[in-house]
């Protein structure tokens, strides 16, 4: 691979709206390309001197590590940035923040509680801005499970992903990549837990051109039916932790388990986002039985984020 097999110069990543079906497939397949590469040892220093802005306002695991070592591998540099390393955590604008940091960086990754917060930050600065996750969107995620299932699958276009339980960000994330590359997408929540539904009206627009069907029911058995991947993620995501003995008693029903993956494809795969909660959204013989792929999908933020940063920021 080029630095240059897809380039997004002058883009920021705030959604997969963001970007066309070639786009996204074309990062994906760059994502394989650039794993194979560190397979096999092989420097590929694209962004040597570049430096990446990490703004973090949620904590993460995968995010962090997988940013900051992605950098590193393309010859760059990350720089870790906490609600309090920041004079926005004492009083200053996101625009403030947006222009001072475009004098010093080639790139920002912000992982905010509010959507709004990352969009004025895109909209004020001259530097491209990844969402590392948002309360409405988690899109790098998405790269990176879509890069999991065309790995194990071999292609994307007919094949379908049911998505069982909190219609949160990552139920909006990936109606949206899988409506833009053809994946047909069941979401399976609990009256009153379902994905925005302007989102789901946007993602069904998407899905017109792609051939694929976007629905959502409230009956996870109809979404996981044939399903080639099944997917699920914590009933209860960071900011919502009041909400919790209400939400395990609404989401008792929607739990990943054996008999409900006995609904999708024989050769069906398993994804989650991480971190799991065994025997709440899915039963320990699933995560860690031979159909899942979390750890796959975990490293695959690395490779997938590694070509999304050098589509952006590459000279």
């Amino acid at each position: 691979m080029t630095a240059t097999s897809v380039s997004l110069k002058g883009k920021h990543l705030l959604t997969l709206a963001d970007l066309t079906k070639d786009e996204i497939m074309q990062i994906i397949l760059d994502a394989i390309k650039l794993k194979e590469l560190q397979k096999k040892g092989e420097t590929h220093h694209y962004l040597k001197g570049k430096t990446l802005a990490m703004i973090f306002e949620k904590l993460s695991t995968r995010t962090r590590v997988s940013f900051e070592t992605g950098m590193f591998q393309l010859g760059g540099y990350a720089l870790f940035l906490g609600k309090d390393d920041l004079q926005m955590g004492r009083g200053e604008t996101v625009e403030d923040t947006a222009k001072v940091l475009s004098r010093f960086v080639d790139g920002i990754m912000i992982r905010a509680y509010s959507h709004e917060s990352v969009v004025q930050l895109a909209n004020n600065s001259d530097v491209p801005v990844i969402n590392g996750l948002t309360d409405d969107y988690h899109p790098c995620q998405v790269l990176a499970d879509l890069m999991t299932l065309y790995e194990a699958k071999g292609n994307l276009e007919g094949k379908k992903l049911a998505y069982v339980g909190d219609g949160n960000n990552m139920a909006h994330s990936l109606m949206i990549g899988c409506a833009k590359l053809g994946v047909s997408c069941s979401i399976a929540a609990p009256k009153g837990y379902g994905p925005k539904q302007a989102i789901v009206e946007r993602a069904q627009e998407f899905a017109k051109e792609s051939g694929a069907v976007i629905e959502v029911t409230n009956d996870p058995k109809v979404a996981a039916n044939g399903a080639d991947a099944v997917y699920t993620d914590v009933w209860t995501s960071m900011g919502w932790e009041a909400e919790q003995e209400e939400r395990l008693k609404a989401f008792a029903d929607f739990q990943v388990n054996s008999e409900l993956m006995a609904e999708a494809d024989s050769e069906a795969v398993f994804l989650h986002c991480l971190p799991a909660h065994r025997g709440e959204e899915v039963s320990a013989e699933v995560i860690d039985g031979p159909q899942s792929l979390v750890f796959d999908e975990a490293e695959n933020r690395l490779h997938a984020q590694k070509a999304l940063m050098v589509a952006l920021m590459a000279d």
